[in-house]
């Protein structure tokens, strides 16, 4: 068999949510599929420690698809030509993207909608773009995989997709994480924030990430408990807009807040490792892989109540609603005050955490693939 993946996420030191999922699958399957060929799809020059296997053929598909236009370019051009001239037989799009004037059987992973939820989120071309071609892409799929049941459920009720023709694979977790030394926490904490505990944040700075009710929050936690807490943010701030900016800049602790930046797995590990609880307050997920990344490092977890988080979480978060400032803030006050919780949620998420693994996403995207090339 001749399987293609859009491979476009995978960038050098700048994995994130597409580039993660895109990263543990495919190289599982050029590894576990030796007698098969693999075609992966970049739009750039790309590092050679992707191409994981002898049975990886990489090729680069031109221009760069990083705009709306240019989507339609790579993927109704170039793609279609590139299926065509190698003979695909299955094209995996680990992005949602997909090629509709390709005959090739294709497979989307639609991770979430939130585009159709929240479109003021995303810029204006991104958002007309995908909310026109996204339920395209779904039609024209011989099979859709999700990595929630939440998503699942949103596709069949947002686009009208059969249930039968979506199947949910969980994302894994990466085989950096793992509790760190009493050592490692304290040097880490040394190093971050001078020595002082710290709620965690980790995520792109996106809007829906709600960043400014957790700002609210935190402010409001420092002021009712003169507690020397920080919040540690760690991703980019692609998405650093007005509101966030304006709700940041009228913090009384705004000292407090620490932003890393990208930090690399090796590192991110230790900040999982070192502090007090996750903060993720999202008002919506697809799946939420920092939730499995704290429960993993032995992390108590603050989550939403919303979307996919519960099904993710279980029972190893307590959950509060992400659109009230103040649930938010007693949710800190209660991982603060209350050692025993936070022993308690730990207990919960090292069980939990053995729930997701990227061996068993591997299996199902590959049972799937071989599902649609008998089909």
């Amino acid at each position: 068999m001749k399987i293609a993946i859009n491979t476009r996420f995978l960038l050098t030191n700048k994995l994130e949510g597409f580039g993660w999922f895109t990263h543990e699958v495919a190289k599982r399957l050029a590894n576990n599929h030796p007698e098969h060929e693999f075609f992966f799809f970049f739009d750039r020059k790309f590092d050679e420690k992707f191409v994981y296997e002898k049975n990886v053929t990489p090729i680069v598909i031109n221009p760069p698809a990083r705009h709306p236009f240019l989507y339609y370019i790579w993927f109704e051009i170039g793609v279609k030509r590139a299926l065509k001239k190698h003979d695909i037989d299955v094209f995996l799009s680990p992005d949602g993207y997909l090629s509709l004037s390709s005959d090739v059987k294709q497979i989307p992973v639609i991770h979430d909608l939130s585009f159709v939820h929240y479109p003021k989120d995303i810029p204006f071309w991104n958002r007309n773009y995908v909310n026109y071609f996204f339920p395209k892409f779904a039609k024209k799929a011989s099979k859709i995989l999700t990595v929630s049941e939440y998503s699942k459920q949103d596709l069949v009720q947002s686009f009208g997709i059969s249930e039968d023709k979506i199947q949910v694979a969980h994302n894994g977790i990466g085989e950096l994480f793992h509790p760190i030394s009493e050592q490692e926490k304290e040097e880490t904490r040394s190093k971050f924030t001078e020595g002082i505990p710290y709620f965690l944040f980790v995520s792109a700075l996106h809007p829906r990430k709600n960043v400014t009710n957790l700002f609210q929050a935190f402010d409001r936690f420092k002021t009712e408990t003169k507690s020397v807490v920080k919040l540690l943010m760690v991703g980019e701030k692609y998405w650093w807009n007005k509101e966030i900016k304006q709700v940041f800049d009228e913090m009384k602790h705004q000292s407090d807040v620490v932003f890393t930046g990208h930090i690399q797995s090796s590192e991110l590990n230790k900040l999982y490792g070192s502090g007090l609880a996750l903060t993720y307050v999202s008002y919506f997920e697809g799946f939420g892989i920092p939730l499995v990344e704290a429960m993993k490092c032995e992390l108590p977890i603050l989550s939403s109540e919303l979307t996919s988080l519960p099904e993710v979480g279980g029972d190893a978060a307590i959950y509060v609603n992400p659109f009230s400032v103040e649930d938010i803030k007693n949710g800190m006050k209660r991982i603060v005050k209350d050692d025993s919780l936070s022993q308690e949620l730990i207990e919960h998420g090292r069980e939990r955490a053995k729930q997701f693994s990227w061996d068993k996403t591997a299996e199902i995207v590959w049972n799937t693939i071989v599902e649609v090339h008998g089909s």
